[in-house]
């Protein structure tokens, strides 16, 4: 079981690191160079949901290493 655990974290975080990568490496070069409105608003929206994406990870991972922390 641990062995599952652990292979579905490993490859969770590296779809996310790779997703993050090709997003600033991809995604904001192409940006610079079009500008146009509908680009912008396109890549504020993936900005927006990349955010979301990280701040509920890391929320995720701090109820599961304290599951107690905001019961009473």
């Amino acid at each position: 079981m641990f062995a599952i655990k652990l292979t579905l974290i490993l490859l969770g975080l590296s779809v996310y690191l790779i997703c993050t990568v090709v997003g600033f490496v991809v995604g904001i070069p192409a940006l610079l160079e079009s500008g146009g409105t509908a680009e912008i608003i396109a890549a504020f929206g993936g900005f927006i949901t990349w955010l979301l994406i990280s701040f509920g990870m890391a929320i995720h991972i701090i109820k599961t290493a304290r599951p107690t922390a905001g019961a009473r």
